[in-house]
């Protein structure tokens, strides 16, 4: 199997070594690094065997990797426990703050296999051992100082660091983090639109409220008495008087219509007056005018 471009440490100490020769060597035990260059260097398997030595590995024999083996060509080097304890590491490293505080442990890292060179480090805030906990990025470039067993770094704390493996808590924290950021945009923006919205309702209202309904004269200026009442009168009086004359009859049909009967049903003694002129009633023939 070909082999990958990036690998963290543990996957390759997870899988057990197998030689050229169809040996297994055992799994994986621990990293062989160069802290001062952020190097690692090649890895240390155990075999089952009893009385076996610890082999040592250089990463470069290193050929391909299976679901659960890493095929390495060539011999290997065996070891003691005593000089494994004085190979120089940064894992179980504690991790300082800018403030002096510890922030987390470095558990893991991330190696480029071509080369050896580090990509960078993973912090663990809690036990590593938890099965579920998260994992912060460390780039070697803001390592300020470094000694066995300590890490110094500028951040003021893990949430500055770039996330690599969320908890079910940190995802927890994280979404709610962006809902309420959400939130808070959409109602930012809805309340920008309220107030746009009541700026322009102002605007239109102080705008009716200073200019008056009608034409006013200048100021100084009358309007002249030999204008016709009609045109200083108000619009609903004017209305008013126009239905009032359209109503009327006119003055032919009226007296054509209140005439008095002529005849038998004229009645002599009643005297008639028009509803809009009082008119002098003509004599019938048999009727004495003197009288």
């Amino acid at each position: 199997m070909a082999l990958p471009e990036h690998l963290l440490l543990s996957d390759l100490l997870r899988l057990r070594v197998r030689c050229d020769q169809g040996l297994d060597h055992g799994a994986g035990q621990q990293g062989w690094m160069h802290p001062p260059v952020h190097r690692l260097l090649g890895w240390v398997s155990k075999p089952v065997g009893f009385g076996s030595r610890p082999m040592v590995w250089r990463l470069n024999q290193l050929r391909g990797l299976g679901e659960h083996e890493a095929l390495v060509q060539g011999p290997s080097t065996a070891t003691d426990a005593d000089t494994l304890a004085r190979l120089p590491t940064l894992l179980e490293a504690v991790l300082m703050g800018r403030s002096g505080d510890p922030l987390g442990t470095l558990v893991d890292l991330a190696v480029e296999l071509r080369t050896g060179r580090i990509l960078h480090y993973l912090v663990s805030r809690s036990d590593p051992r938890l099965p579920g906990s998260s994992r912060w990025r460390l780039s070697p470039d803001r390592i300020v100082d470094q000694q066995p067993g300590q890490v110094v770094s500028a951040v003021g704390g893990l949430d500055d660091l770039p996330l690599a493996k969320a908890s079910l808590r940190q995802e927890f924290l994280q979404r709610s983090r962006r809902w309420r950021a959400q939130v808070g945009q959409e109602t930012a923006r809805l309340r920008d639109q309220f107030q746009q919205a009541g700026d322009r309702f102002e605007d239109r209202l102080e705008g009716w409220m200073e200019e008056p309904p009608w034409d006013e004269p200048a100021r100084g200026e009358t309007i002249p008495d030999e204008l016709d009442r009609e045109q200083r009168q108000e619009p609903w009086e004017a209305f008013e008087a126009e239905q009032a004359w359209e109503g009327r009859p006119e003055p032919s049909d009226d007296w054509e219509r209140l005439r008095p009967p002529v005849g038998e049903d004229a009645v002599d003694d009643e005297p008639w007056t028009p509803p809009v002129r009082r008119r002098r009633r003509t004599p019938r023939p048999d009727e004495d005018p003197w009288i």
